[in-house]
C-alpha cells in the first residue's frame, strides 16, 4: 500500500501538539492537526490527539466542532463571486448588536464602534458584525452552495452561518481552504494512494480528483486579504514564530471560547489546527484561536516549510492591480502609507482620493472638486426624492 504520509511532516505534527499543549498546563485539553498538498490534496500529517496511547479517538476526522470565525473567508469568498471587491464597503455596522466574541475589535478614538468597513478590514479585523451584515447582503444560499462545493455538508441556513455556527471536522476545513492557494479549486483528501495484492497487481487506485468552484481571480483576492489577516490582523503572532514565507490565515473563536482554530496555508502546504475539550467546555478566559490554536500551526509550519518551502503566489493574468492607502482604502495621495490592491473585471475601483493624508497641492485642489461635486449630486438627488 502506498499512502501520502510524509514521516517527516508526521513526526513533527505530533511534536508541536504536544508540546504546545503541554504549554498551557491542562491535562484535558486536546488539539489536532491536518496538513495537506492543497494542489493534490494528498494528506500530509495527521494528528488526531495529544497522546494516541491515552486516547484512540481521531479528532482531526471523527470530531465535528463549531469553527468560529475561520469559516468567514467562504462568506467573503462567496461575496466576490457575487459582484464585491476588496474594498467595497460595508455600513450600518454601529447599528446592529455585537454578535458574539471579538478576536480583535479597534474602536474609533471615541470608543464609538465604526459604521463602515470594507471587506478586506472586515475580514483581517475579523468583525463579526461586518460578516452578518454582508451574509445578509449575499444571501445564505451563495454561501451555502461554496461551502458544499468544497467539502462543507449540512451547514445550518441560520443569520448566525457567516460566524461559524456550523459543525465541520478539522479534516474537512482544512481541506476547504486550499481552494484559496491552488486556485479556486475544490481538492478531495487522500490518503491511499494505491494497493498491490500479493502477486504485485494494483487492486486499488485513488486518482486526485479537483473542481473548479471559485474564479482564480476571486481566489487570490483571498489569498491577498488572507496574507492581510496574518502581516496586519489577528493573525499576526505568526510573524513572530518567525514564519517568513508568503502565508494567509484565519483564526477562529467559538462562542464561551470552547473551541479555538488557526487554519493557514503556504503556496505548498495548507495545514488547520483545533484546540478544545472532547467535551465542549470553555477552555479558558479569552481563549481566542490566535492565544491556543495559532502557536501550534506556526511551530508546524515553521518546520515544515524547511522541506517544502513556499513559493510567491501568482497573480492570474484577470487581475489588475492599483495603489491604494492602507488606512482609507481610496486612491493614495502623497504621505499615504500605500499597499497593492486586485481588482477582477466588473469591479469597481476607488475614484476618490483619500483624504485622511495632506497629498500635493494638485491633489488637493482635485479632491476639493470631488467633494463639491459629490455634495452637489447628494442635493439634487434629495430634491427628487
Amino acid at each position: 500500500m502506498r499512502t501520502t504520509f510524509s514521516q517527516d511532516l508526521q513526526a513533527i505534527g505530533e511534536r508541536v501538539v504536544a508540546d504546545g499543549l503541554r504549554r498551557f498546563g491542562k491535562p484535558e485539553l486536546q488539539a489536532a492537526l491536518v496538513a495537506l498538498d492543497p494542489v493534490t490534496g494528498n494528506i500530509l500529517a495527521v494528528v488526531g490527539g495529544r497522546d494516541f496511547r491515552v486516547s484512540q479517538f481521531n479528532r482531526a476526522t471523527r470530531s465535528r466542532r463549531q469553527p468560529g470565525s475561520a469559516f468567514k473567508p467562504l462568506l467573503f469568498a462567496a461575496a466576490l463571486e457575487h459582484g464585491y471587491s476588496p474594498v467595497s464597503v460595508l455600513e450600518g455596522l454601529a447599528n446592529i448588536a455585537p454578535q458574539g466574541p471579538d478576536e480583535w475589535s479597534p474602536r474609533n478614538a471615541d470608543g464609538t464602534t465604526p459604521d463602515t468597513l470594507t471587506l478586506r478590514a472586515a475580514l483581517l479585523e475579523s468583525n463579526n458584525r461586518a460578516a452578518s451584515v454582508l451574509q445578509q447582503r449575499v444571501g445564505s444560499r451563495p454561501v451555502l452552495k461554496l461551502a458544499s462545493d468544497v467539502g462543507l455538508h449540512d451547514l445550518p441556513d441560520v443569520p448566525s452561518l457567516s460566524l461559524g455556527t456550523g459543525l465541520v471536522s478539522p479534516l474537512e476545513l482544512t481541506a476547504a481552504f486550499a481552494a484559496f492557494p491552488n486556485g479556486g479549486l475544490a481538492v478531495r483528501p487522500r490518503g491511499i494512494l494505491s494497493v498491490t495484492d500479493a502477486d504485485g497487481v494494483t487492486v486499488f487506485e485513488d486518482i486526485p480528483r479537483a473542481e473548479r468552484v471559485i474564479a482564480q481571480e476571486t481566489a487570490y483576492q483571498m489569498v491577498s486579504m488572507l496574507a492581510d489577516v496574518i502581516d496586519r490582523g489577528t493573525g499576526t503572532a505568526v510573524r513572530q514564530w518567525g514564519i517568513r514565507a508568503p502565508i494567509g490565515g484565519k483564526t477562529g473563536t467559538t462562542n464561551d471560547f470552547k473551541d479555538a482554530w488557526f487554519v493557514g496555508f503556504s503556496s505548498s502546504i495548507v495545514a488547520g489546527v483545533w484546540v478544545g475539550f472532547d467535551q465542549p467546555e470553555t477552555i479558558g478566559r479569552e481563549a481566542y484561536g490566535s492565544k491556543y490554536a495559532l502557536p501550534i500551526w506556526s511551530d508546524f509550519m515553521r518546520q515544515a516549510l524547511r522541506s517544502r518551502p513556499g513559493d510567491e503566489f501568482v497573480v492570474p493574468s484577470g487581475l489588475h492591480d492599483e495603489p491604494l492607502c492602507r488606512i482609507s482604502y481610496l486612491r493614495a495621495v502623497e504621505g499615504c502609507p500605500t499597499y497593492t490592491e486586485y481588482f477582477k473585471e466588473g469591479d469597481q475601483v476607488p475614484s476618490r482620493l483619500c483624504p485622511l493624508h495632506q497629498g500635493t497641492i494638485k491633489q488637493r485642489v482635485r479632491r476639493a472638486m470631488q467633494d463639491f461635486f459629490t455634495g452637489l449630486g447628494k442635493k439634487v438627488r434629495g430634491i427628487f426624492r
